[in-house]
């Protein structure tokens, strides 16, 4: 069926959703619309599926929820019968539909005999992580679109340790979810049969309290909490997401009493009505944690993306203005913090071992490799993270410490297997404690660590190249640097090159190395002024990234250097394109 016959089946079903039968409504004479929502089906990978919420196979509807399920469901019912009587976790965010896809999500299970534990109200993803683990489900269903505007939403699936679903489940969820296309044709379960059967149970405060003492868990130092914690001052705000509902339990329950809250986005509101992106790395997103931190002359403002996987911040200059942090200078004074505590407690253990994507910063390596402490690389994404710990775990080899991608998501303990902005915000907090004790901001505390190191600046350039001869462009671009390698770039020489897609490091001399990753398409290059830049096209959107990172001796040199390698990349682009 063309996209028009599949408008028209979808107009003439009965007992059609009445959100469903209002989006079909409005895009009735636009042609574009019914293409793109009825053109092609909706991605589904190994984190999921997400999209624009609306009517159609191309867009977030109840539907297409059933569809995404049926695939995990058909996929369970191939499993031993004490793996599927385990069940599925389900959480939801706070943008619209959330909580009605994640009921649609239990009855699909429900239909399949799978029992559901469906949170009782909005929870951040990283506490749907730890649900699994604490209940022993086999698998958890995530309805979010994390930091995405509020036309969107999306379902992400976890595997038994938390993490995201393994790529061997993944695809054969995939091939099951394609195998279910009459979304119509799904079966659901009647929601009281399902909890008078016993295979739908709500859970909440009980999986909280357990979360939260888990978190309590991640200060390091609570002696100072206590002596400083009162005095310092900082901003919270969770961006009209699930951290309203358990931050400022873990911040309250470590001993942060002095803080204040952005009431305007302590609302949980799918309009996020303050923001045009409800993104922590956008400055934007911190208008009113300014406003609120200049009345209260705060030291430190936190924000946490709606879903609380992600979280950035923003911190006091000397002539009292605030300026956004990066992901890797926030993930960079956490690590240092960390490892300078365990020293000094004489609990850095022999094995420590940090994780990082390969586009991070390497100022993370040298402050890891000052401590002894091992520093591994994965590819982007924070299930390769989240496979780290499961394997040091398995074969007791490492200890893990802290695990970080630039994209402003940190891990501190592994009790979660995902980006955990709720840990990240009570260590976050206590280490500007620890600044405040020495009279001192996270910004000197982060000038430090680059006297100490070295200034590093990092920034990632994204290029968009649109439909398909975007795609086109995009692949020649990866395939002419693959054809004819540079031998410099910005005028200095390279020093090798890391192609992960075909899992060779080649140096300059000539010799070679092999790269014990899984492949990806991504390249790496490592220049003689300490300089990196990597490029890899997204996966899920159509852009591709050039990450650039360098280091010099002061924050002038660093950051001219930084603009002469932007320049260098746009130069490079012309030449591709």
């Amino acid at each position: 069926m063309n996209a028009q016959d599949l408008y028209q089946k979808w107009v003439a079903q009965p007992n059609l959703n009445e959100s469903v039968k209002h989006d079909l409504a409005k895009i009735a004479n636009n042609n574009e619309e019914i293409n793109d929502a009825f053109g092609t089906n909706m991605s589904f990978g190994t984190a999921g599926m997400r999209g624009l919420i609306g009517a159609g196979i191309n867009r977030m509807n109840i539907y297409t929820v059933r569809q995404a399920t049926e695939g995990l469901a058909s996929y369970m019912d191939t499993l031993d019968e004490e793996s599927k009587k385990r069940g599925v976790a389900i959480s939801f965010d706070s943008r619209y539909h959330s909580k009605e896809f994640a009921y649609e999500t239990a009855r699909v299970l429900g239909q399949h005999n799978i029992k559901s534990y469906v949170f009782d109200d909005i929870r951040p993803t990283p506490e749907l992580s730890f649900a699994i683990r604490h209940l022993h489900t086999f698998a958890g269903v995530m309805i979010t679109a994390s930091h995405n505007p509020m036309q969107y939403n999306g379902y992400k699936i976890y595997g038994q340790d938390g993490g995201q679903m393994p790529p061997k489940a993944s695809d054969m969820i995939t091939d099951y979810v394609r195998k279910a296309y009459d979304v119509f044709a799904i079966d659901v379960a009647d929601v009281k049969d399902l909890r008078d059967k016993g295979l739908l149970s709500v859970v909440g405060e009980d999986v909280d309290d357990a979360y939260l003492a888990n978190v309590k868990t991640v200060n390091v130092n609570h002696d100072l909490i206590k002596e400083v914690g009162k005095e310092l001052k900082f901003v919270y705000t969770p961006l009209h997401g699930t951290g309203k509902i358990i931050c400022r339990r873990a911040l309250d329950n470590v001993g942060f009493k002095n803080y204040s809250l952005v009431k305007e986005q302590a609302i949980a509101d799918p309009e996020f009505p303050t923001v045009d992106f409800p993104n922590p790395e956008f400055p934007e997103a911190f208008n009113y944690a300014i406003k609120l931190g200049n009345e209260e002359n705060a030291d430190v403002l936190i924000a946490t993306d709606p879903d609380a996987d992600r979280l950035g911040a923003a911190v006091r200059q000397p002539d009292g203005s605030y300026e956004l942090m990066t992901g890797n200078q926030i993930a960079s004074v956490l690590l240092d913090y960390i490892l300078t505590a365990k020293k000094n407690a004489n609990e850095l253990p022999a094995d420590g071992t940090v994780v990082k994507s390969i586009v991070s910063t390497e100022l993370a390596t040298k402050i890891a490799n000052n401590y002894g402490v091992e520093m591994q690389n994965v590819l982007t994404g924070f299930k390769y993270i989240a496979e780290k710990i499961k394997d040091f775990e398995e074969n007791k080899d490492h200890t893990f410490l802290f695990g970080f991608e630039e994209s402003f998501g940190y891990l501190i303990k592994p009790f979660v297997r995902d980006k955990d902005a709720i840990q990240s915000t009570v260590l976050l907090a206590e280490v500007a404690a620890y600044y405040k004790q020495k009279g001192q901001t996270l910004y000197d505390g982060l000038q430090s660590i680059y006297k100490k190191y070295g200034y590093h600046e990092e920034k990632t350039i994204s290029k968009t190249f649109s439909g398909i001869e975007g795609k086109e462009k995009m692949a020649n671009i990866m395939n002419e640097l693959r054809s004819n390698p540079l031998n410099e770039f910005n005028n200095q020489k390279v020093e090798s090159l890391e192609d992960f897609q075909t899992s060779i490091k080649t140096n300059a001399d000539g010799s070679t190395e092999t790269i014990e990753l899984p492949e990806a398409n991504v390249l790496k290059y490592w220049l003689d002024d300490g300089t990196w830049f990597a490029i890899r096209p997204s996966g899920t959107e159509p852009k591709i990234k050039f990450y650039l990172g360098t280091v010099d001796d002061s924050a002038e040199a660093v950051n001219n250097k930084l603009k002469t390698y932007e320049d260098a990349v746009d130069q490079l682009i012309e030449q591709l394109v």
